[in-house]
């Protein structure tokens, strides 16, 4: 294991009956990291997070997580970690200060009113302290989960999708505070759907259908992607059904006003899309792949394990 690894596992499957949740995953998070963990619904993260942090027991694998080993060691692990779930665990029917002087008292912590003071103040929740959890707007919820997590002042933050369904400015507003706690030492490893949110970690993998298929920095994986992009504007519409399947042609991505045509082979692209470049109408231009390109396209080349497990 390396020593600055604060997540160091290899090779973790887990399966339920015939279906391979996850399938031989390894990777490492480094301290003071922003570890991304991207992929479609179903596609295993949950179940990886949930094993990195001993909650779940893997059916292969072996690994480390703030130097515990994550079989024997999960208690450890878990008196260490702040676990942020992708749904609202805590009281509605509790004021904000209720909820976090609970979960400092399961925590057996000392000084539980300065701790929690401190925490609410950080997070900018002192002035609602007093209000009820349930009528919380889903930024301000999803704050409050955070200041939950950090109440114990973990070494390693697991995020599960934690911005999901609330607004731009409460996920700005999250990722500022992500991005703080990183630089004081925390590790954090989040799981989102979101491409600008990707491009906010330092580091990302991408797993779809239980394999990581892809890691590294979003600069790294889209020089190493081996796609080759144009974009074109302006009258669209007939390009899709007219180029979509074409050799060459491996992806077309709606943007907006525009379609990104991607291919791993320039000269067959170049071939496909040469008849419509002077189409009245449209501007074309080559540019580099976007990290949303990137991962549809692995996306598109991964095996289903639910078919390969004979259901669908």
């Amino acid at each position: 294991m390396s020593e600055a690894a604060v997540i160091d596992v290899q090779g973790l499957t887990k399966r339920y009956g015939e279906r391979t949740v996850v399938n031989d995953l390894s990777m490492q998070v480094q301290r003071g990291e922003i570890y991304g963990f991207l992929g479609p619904n179903g596609s295993g993260k949950t179940t990886s997070i949930r094993m990195m942090c001993g909650l779940l027991t893997p059916d292969a694998g072996s690994g480390r997580t703030l130097g515990h080993d994550i079989v024997r060691d999960s208690a450890a692990i878990k008196a260490q970690v702040g676990y942020m779930t992708q749904r609202f665990g805590l009281y509605e029917d509790l004021s904000l200060r209720e909820n976090l002087e609970f979960v400092a008292r399961i925590y057996g912590m000392d000084r539980i009113p300065q701790r929690v003071s401190q925490t609410l103040e950080r997070l900018g929740l002192a002035a609602r302290q007093k209000q009820l959890a349930g009528s919380l707007s889903g930024g301000w919820k999803q704050r409050l989960a955070l200041a939950a997590c950090m109440l114990h002042q973990p070494r390693l933050l697991l995020l599960d999708e934690p911005t999901a369904g609330v607004d731009p400015k409460a996920r700005r507003d999250f990722w500022e505070e992500i991005h703080n706690l990183a630089a004081e030492g925390m590790t954090v490893l989040v799981s989102t759907h979101y491409m600008d949110e990707a491009e906010r970690c330092h580091r990302l993998g991408y797993i779809a259908y239980g394999r990581l298929l892809a890691s590294g920095t979003p600069h790294e994986l889209v020089a190493n992607s081996g796609l080759h992009t144009w974009q074109v504007s302006g009258a669209t519409q007939p390009l899709f059904a007219a180029l979509n399947g074409q050799p060459g042609v491996e992806l077309i991505t709606r943007f907006g006003n525009t379609l990104h045509l991607s291919g791993r082979d320039p000269a067959l692209l170049a071939q496909a899309i040469a008849p419509w470049q002077q189409q009245p109408d449209t501007q074309w231009q080559s540019i580099p792949p976007q990290l949303e390109d990137l991962f549809i396209q692995l996306m598109q080349s991964a095996s289903d394990n639910f078919t390969q497990a004979g259901t669908s």
